[in-house]
């Protein structure tokens, strides 16, 4: 990939996390490997969706994809669903607390589509909102918005992307895949800050319960364009390419 390194544009979210270091020449390969497949669906705006459990490491590899792709030119937004759940002075109005509430009921994907997917796969918008709500502050950003280059990449992560309300959208879909106790135990290591002690019973009893939800409803790793198994973050391995591209 040579060319003139491209912007990456980030939201301004305080759940946003950082690139992280590399961690080897191994990952960096197949990250090389992944953005080369996205850039040869061609020019024009490109929507990237990367799923897997909470802790699978998707907000990484999406950072790290952004990374490559903008290295090769072409300008990247970078969005996560975290960033468009409903606000929690609305909890009272429904059940997002209990496996199957969470998986019901805490992603607005009207706002997703409306704010963000909608104006990126049309020609002729020209902005659009990388956040909704921050999770953390509950600060609302959907007036803040960020111009969309003709040839941008979007890259947005998070749990449910290929849900039906959004899984149309995207022209690229990753999996990552890490087994159900390694989610819980990333994720209880991960939110320990906000949810102190009840950290692995939230990602044990909400988060997981609507991840089974999720797998048993949409079926969603033969969406995937990649499978990868992320459970190792030095030695990821590629388990699955889509038919429509060739296999190892």
């Amino acid at each position: 990939m040579g060319s003139s390194r491209a912007d990456v544009h980030h939201s301004a979210s305080s759940w946003r996390q950082p690139s992280p270091p590399a961690a080897s020449v191994e990952r960096g390969v197949l990250v090389e490997e992944v953005a080369e497949r996205i850039l040869d669906l061609g020019r024009g705006r490109l929507l990237v969706g990367i799923d897997g459990f909470t802790a699978a490491g998707k907000t990484s590899f999406g950072h790290e994809l952004a990374e490559r792709i903008s290295a090769a030119g072409r300008p990247v937004l970078r969005a996560t669903l975290d960033d468009f759940k409903k606000p929690w002075r609305d909890r009272h109005l429904y059940d997002r607390e209990s496996g199957e509430g969470y998986y019901r009921n805490a992603y607005d994907y009207e706002a997703v589509k409306r704010l963000l997917l909608d104006p990126c796969r049309s020609s002729g918008a020209a902005a659009c909102a990388l956040c909704s709500i921050d999770p953390l502050t509950q600060r609302d950003h959907s007036s803040e918005v960020t111009p969309i280059g003709a040839d941008a990449v979007l890259i947005v992560d998070g749990v449910f992307a290929f849900r039906p309300e959004i899984n149309e959208y995207w022209d690229f879909r990753i999996w990552l895949q890490v087994d159900a106790e390694l989610s819980v135990r990333r994720g209880a290591e991960r939110d320990q800050d906000w949810a102190g002690t009840e950290a692995e019973s939230i990602h044990r009893n909400r988060y997981l319960v609507a991840e089974r939800v999720y797998l048993r409803e949409v079926d969603p790793l033969p969406l995937a364009d990649v499978v990868i198994d992320n459970s190792v973050f030095a030695r990821p391995r590629r388990r699955m390419w889509k038919s429509a591209i060739s296999p190892e």
